[in-house]
């Protein structure tokens, strides 16, 4: 039974923490808003507007019955209507009304005020918006109108303005409070996310230091655990294989001496080659098993990384494709070593090189193709391995122990990079890394 949210609604959410929880917090508060809105707009707003409207219409109905009915002194009710009701009256005669402009459907005023004075079959006209205090009505009579100059306060409740300002100040309120809290809670994990992400490549974590909740805390301190316990492993396995170093290159070195006193040739020879080739795998194995020791992340030229390197094999068959600066952050020292393993097998099989780097969105792509004979596809994940060659595809020497690739592997992987493996275009192998820019 599947109970998760469906991928339409997933790519809508924010991916963040700190926008998961803002959503959680002010999408009930938005709606609970919103919700109120309605309601006192539709209940009691509207509704009193509308009253209020009905009430004035009904008044001004009233003014043209009387005026209409008196003889004597008309302008007394004129009067009457300013002084008891607010309301200034005066009759242009001989002029017709103007024509209606802008419906203004959007206005609940005028939306009323159009309603009720059509429901008492008034041939009228009405502007609300010329006037900031008043509302000029025009009421057609005989050959002329009755103009009217209504205060806004006889249509409108000012209640809306103070309840609008009361629901939304609370809101904006809870929501910034909210945001300052949940700021300082998705801070530690972010915090934290960093130091995984530094320890990862490689690089000191001195200066972290679990905070924010409960769980949060618990979580730095197990990964603070965790760093230590791998970095006394990383020391334990160093130091240990620094002992054997030292333990197998004393007998190597009497094995080399006692050689040197054979008088059969052609065995010490052989056995000799046998000698550097364990002295060699020795040294390899050690360089393995340092890739992961601390050294300091640095700023460096990649693009003049590679152009140095180039330099040093003095070879016209080996082209670089790209000259710009490209500043990357990493260990300068290792990244040197992983592209010269890569460079130096492309040397062994084959005799033209290409080297490009290119800079892809948040990647920097480096990729390194030969026109040797390749490597089966079937074997792409094999030759990562430590010691692992192949026999048949590629001429096997012994200068070679298995371990350039697992050593480069590992180097690319420690800058959080990817390394992969293809067809080239040239007819060999294609080398493509991805380091994060």
């Amino acid at each position: 039974m599947y109970y998760g949210l469906s991928k339409k609604i997933k790519n809508i959410l924010p991916k963040q923490l700190f926008y998961r929880g803002l959503l959680i917090v002010a999408l009930p508060i938005i709606i609970l808003q919103i919700t109120i809105t309605l309601v006192f707009f539709d209940s009691l707003w509207i509704k009193t507007n509308k009253g209020m409207t009905r009430a004035l219409v009904s008044e001004v109905k009233t003014f043209v019955d009387a005026y209409e009915n008196e003889e004597i002194n008309k302008d007394f009710i004129l009067v009457l209507f300013k002084e008891n009701l607010g309301i200034r009256i005066k009759y242009e005669e001989d002029l017709k009304l103007p024509d209606h402009f802008d419906d203004r459907w959007f206005s609940p005023i005028d939306r009323s005020l159009r309603r009720e004075l059509k429901s008492k079959n008034l041939n009228y006209w009405f502007d609300t918006t010329s006037y900031q205090d008043f509302v000029d009505l025009k009421i057609g009579y005989k050959k002329g109108f009755f103009q009217f100059f209504i205060p806004k306060e006889r249509l409108t409740s000012s209640s809306a303005r103070v309840f609008a300002f009361w629901i939304t100040l609370p809101a904006i309120l809870v929501i910034s409070i909210a945001m300052i809290f949940l700021k300082n809670q998705t801070r530690p994990i972010i915090k934290l996310a960093e130091a995984s992400e530094k320890f990862g490549k490689g690089e000191e974590v001195n200066d972290f230091r679990p905070s924010g909740a409960l769980e949060i805390r618990k979580a730095g301190y197990e990964f603070d655990k965790m760093r230590k316990r791998i970095k006394r492993h990383l020391k334990q396995r160093s130091e240990m294989l620094s002992g054997i170093s030292h333990d197998l290159r004393t007998p190597l070195t009497r094995i080399k001496l006692q050689l040197a006193l054979i008088n059969n040739k052609k065995i010490a020879t052989e056995l000799s080659e046998d000698v550097d080739e364990m002295e060699k795998m020795l040294n390899e194995y050690l360089q393995f098993a340092k890739t992961g020791a601390e050294e300091k992340t640095e700023i460096f030229d990649l693009s003049e990384l590679l152009r140095n390197l180039i330099k040093r094999y003095n070879s016209g068959n080996i082209l670089l494709k790209y000259s710009k600066k490209i500043n990357f952050e990493g260990r300068k020292e290792l990244m040197k070593r992983c592209i010269n393993n890569l460079i130096e097998n492309s040397t062994k099989y084959g005799d033209k090189i290409h080297i490009d780097l290119n800079k892809l969105r948040q990647n920097l792509i480096i990729t390194i193709e030969d026109n040797g004979p390749g490597i089966p596809k079937n074997e792409y994940e094999n030759v990562f391995k430590p010691f692992y060659k192949i026999d048949k595809s590629r001429s096997v020497t012994k200068s070679s122990v298995g371990l350039g690739m697992s050593i480069s592997s590992d180097i690319i992987r420690s800058h959080g990079g990817t390394i992969k493996l293809g067809k080239s275009k040239m007819g060999g192998l294609k080398v493509t890394i991805s380091l994060p820019s």
